[in-house]
């Protein structure tokens, strides 16, 4: 399977993601529950992407780890504002845009790997992976 790149402007772009990430997760032999995961990650982090910085996109990653396992790695990338504090952003509750703040703390809970870059005024990249 290759790598997909989907352009992240608007609404209708969070149901693209989430459904091209449904379609790799079962190709690569994901249970329902984590396809669930995945795409439930897939549709925060992109809406993340649409409501902070206007515009990025999300690149799905099939892999496979050193076990042989199965698995996909989806990045999130902006150049938006960034996140001055990702400490702050990673709490439960904490929120900038009148949310729940359960956004960025909600994907971490539901993958197996995550990785967030940012700083203001150069962007985001949110990184995550989930090993079937």
């Amino acid at each position: 399977m290759e790598s997909k790149s989907i352009a992240l402007e608007n609404e209708h772009d969070i149901a693209v993601a989430r459904n091209e990430v449904r379609v790799l997760a079962v190709g690569l032999g994901f249970r329902l529950v984590d396809q669930t995961r995945l795409t439930t990650v897939a549709s925060e982090l992109a809406r993340n992407v649409i409501k902070y910085a206007r515009r990025g996109r999300m690149i799905a990653q099939p892999t496979r780890n050193p076990a042989g396992r199965n698995g996909l790695r989806l990045i999130f990338e902006d150049s938006g504002p960034g996140i001055p504090d990702i400490g702050a952003a990673m709490r439960d509750g904490f929120t900038t845009g009148g949310g729940l703040g359960k956004g960025l703390p909600g994907s971490k809970r539901l993958v197996d790997e995550f990785e967030i870059e940012s700083a203001p005024g150069h962007g985001t990249r949110v990184t995550v992976a989930r090993w079937a």
